[in-house]
């Protein structure tokens, strides 16, 4: 009886021991979207982005223009997610958006046309 419980122990010690090695590192990071000016930029950005393989969360903040994104390092990586920011019609950082994608956004979500020069 006292091997049987000793050997519970050791297979318990071992399964929590092994759990916690195989937890992927995350990455984080904030990216700048200069177009994000609502709460359907907003929204639209979070629920693309969200659905990625890799990306475990996503919050916009549209007063500093800029996505906190983090992700698991062993499915994805801060390119891949500032592609898809590019492909739902934004710009993320350095990548510029998706043509087609910027055309099917609402008004509201495009890049305002700086006003023109006084003479």
């Amino acid at each position: 009886m006292l091997k049987a419980i000793q050997l519970i122990l050791v297979a318990l010690f071992t399964l929590v021991l092994g759990a916690g090695a195989q937890q992927a590192a995350n990455g984080k990071a904030v990216i700048s979207i200069p177009q994000a000016q609502c709460d359907s930029c907003k929204s639209r950005i979070e629920l693309y982005v969200a659905r990625q393989y890799g990306v475990t969360g996503i919050t916009v903040n549209v007063k500093k223009k800029n996505a906190t994104v983090t992700w698991l390092t062993d499915r994805t990586d801060i390119e891949q997610i500032k592609t898809h920011i590019a492909n739902c019609g934004f710009d993320a950082d350095d990548v510029t958006a998706d043509e087609r994608s910027y055309k099917r956004l609402p008004q509201c979500c495009k890049k305002q046309a700086p006003p023109p020069a006084k003479q």
